[in-house]
């Protein structure tokens, strides 16, 4: 089990089971969401509950997809498409301690900021 939370707890969760290896996505919604990429994990609806919600906002960033964030502190934690039979990305910053997974690949880098290069020898996707 891994458990997770935002900056300032308001709203925190726990995961059970494997976790995928975490993906880096580069595109323009990830970047305006967190002020760089994002790296995510992800898992099942059944391994996912959120223990405290209080300050979770869902937010509809695309026709098929929603970012969850903390409206107090707006930490971005959580990314759903409903594509996926309700899988959810849980940004992998979130995850309190040592979590086992390493980032595997980075995609929509196409998409990515000219202010850095991604020069860690992982396959990367153009989306």
């Amino acid at each position: 089990m891994h458990k997770g939370s935002c900056l300032c707890d308001g709203v925190t969760y726990k995961l059970t089971g494997a976790l995928r290896n975490s993906v880096a996505c580069h595109c323009v919604q990830c970047r305006k969401t967190s002020g760089h990429y994002v790296s995510a994990t992800q898992v099942r609806p059944e391994q996912l509950e959120i223990t405290r919600d209080e300050t979770l906002q869902w937010y509809r960033s695309s026709a098929s997809a929603e970012r969850g964030f903390c409206h107090r502190c707006g930490s971005s934690l959580f990314w759903r498409h409903e594509a996926d039979g309700g899988a959810t990305s849980i940004m992998s910053g979130t995850l309190d301690g040592a979590t086992g997974i390493h980032t595997e690949k980075h995609i929509f880098v196409a998409d990515k900021g000219d202010y850095y290069d991604i020069a860690d020898g992982l396959p990367q996707q153009d989306q």
